[in-house]
């Protein structure tokens, strides 16, 4: 996700809190934003699990797996 997009994000949040609000326009703009935002993050976080490797005591290393 772009800067942009995160600016706009915290704009918007930044309106909602203040005494003007958002109109119905900008609440299913944050939304999609905000479905966005959380999609790129999950997609992040796994990734860096996936290059997540233990290494054990005696040495032996092995990537993190997913629980069955």
């Amino acid at each position: 996700m772009d800067e942009k997009k995160i600016a706009r994000i915290n704009e918007l949040a930044k309106k909602a809190k203040s005494e003007e609000g958002l109109t119905p326009e900008e609440m299913v703009e944050r939304d999609l934003l905000r479905q966005e935002y959380i999609a790129a993050y999950r997609d992040n976080l796994v990734a860096q699990l996936e290059s997540t490797v233990i290494v054990e005591p005696d040495g032996t290393r092995h990537k993190l797996g997913k629980k069955p």
